[in-house]
């Protein structure tokens, strides 16, 4: 499936195409040879079919973290065997965040819980505490984002 007016596919590297007709939530998404489903629940009128934007939201997040977290370990050669991580995404009043720099209006709240499982050191699992912050979509979340939107002519 090429994005049209783009001239790409989604099997090009960062490129994804989501799909959706206007009469529901449902929507297809493709990431080079995968293809995903999102939709919404039911209970605010979707069918279901799929995780919300912000579970895919919270999982490329979650994956991220954990693979980072991996990666680190083996590099070390650490006696890692396995990393769960569990998210929870809430809006909350800038006011009831003691750590947030914002105090007035709402704003996202990340929850993230990382389980290590292995014979680690305290010391290793401070260390793979503080590499979880490092992972890459971590990174791009605290940063400075740009988007730019553009209409395409079918």
């Amino acid at each position: 499936m090429t994005i049209m007016g783009m001239g790409r596919d989604a099997t090009e590297a960062g490129s994804v195409i989501v799909h959706g007709r206007a009469t529901g939530f449902a929507q297809t998404i493709l990431v080079g040879q995968h293809a995903l489903t999102a939709d919404e629940p039911m209970s605010v009128g979707g069918t279901d079919t799929g995780p919300n934007p912000y579970d895919l939201f919270l999982a490329a997040l979650g994956s991220c973290t954990s693979m980072t977290l991996a990666m680190y370990a083996r590099r070390k050669n650490w006696p890692l065997e396995a990393v769960t991580v569990h998210l929870r995404h809430a809006k909350i009043h800038a006011a009831d965040c003691e750590a947030c720099e914002t105090k007035e209006g709402r704003l996202d709240y990340i929850e993230r819980e990382v389980e290590l499982t292995g014979i680690l050191s305290e010391e290793q699992r401070a260390r793979l505490l503080d590499i979880a912050n490092k992972c890459p979509v971590h990174r791009t979340l605290k940063s400075e984002i740009h988007i730019e939107t553009r209409l395409s002519i079918p």
